[in-house]
């Protein structure tokens, strides 16, 4: 008998110990893991995308990952900001549509690691005289040169702020629509 309850108090204290040595195993396990795993990415400061499929810009780790895909800005956007009769700011745009496309543009344009030059052509339609038109061109042009300016775009690569006036028409347009009133950029990469 005497022997039975040293054995049950033996298995009395081997159990909590047990316990302790499953619930430790998982520490040691974690110790050994390997954290080449986690996300980073090489060579330093470069973008990459993560296992969910994001960019982010990483300060060191395994080079065995995708490069984000570089931003590509077209040699030719226009913007067809369509305003208001004899009306040139942001908030006489009648085509919402058209701003968000603008505004993605910008985006393309900030992501990118080449230097735009980019030109701005205002437009208007055929009412008024060309004096006046020519003016109400380049008033939509400036309005857009600061509003990309106003969104990050550096007023130094913006090379260029013209208008055309009435003149260049839109063909498939009538003269007096509401598409001729519109502001062209054009963005040539320096180097080229």
């Amino acid at each position: 008998m005497r022997k039975q309850k040293k054995t049950s108090r033996l298995a009395a204290l081997a159990a909590p110990l047990a316990m302790a040595v499953t619930m430790a195993a998982p520490l040691s396990v974690q110790a050994d893991y390997n954290y080449e795993h986690f996300w980073s990415a090489q060579p330093e400061g470069t973008a990459w995308v993560t296992s969910y499929g994001e960019c982010w810009q990483s300060l060191h780790g395994p080079n065995d990952l995708e490069p984000c895909v570089k931003a590509v800005v077209p040699k030719e956007f226009v913007v067809r900001l369509n305003f208001e009769f004899d009306k040139y700011e942001i908030q006489n745009i009648v085509n919402d549509d058209e701003l968000r496309r603008l505004d993605d543009y910008i985006a393309q344009v900030k992501a990118t690691d080449t230097r735009e030059e980019i030109s701005l052509v205002g437009h208007t339609d055929a009412k008024g005289s060309d004096e006046y038109n020519m003016a109400l061109g380049m008033r939509r042009a400036e309005t857009i040169r600061d509003y990309m300016v106003s969104k990050g775009i550096p007023s130094s690569d913006i090379v260029s702020v013209t208008s055309m006036g009435k003149r260049d028409m839109l063909p498939e347009y009538d003269i007096f629509s509401v598409q001729q009133r519109r502001v062209k950029i054009l963005a040539e990469y320096e180097g080229n």
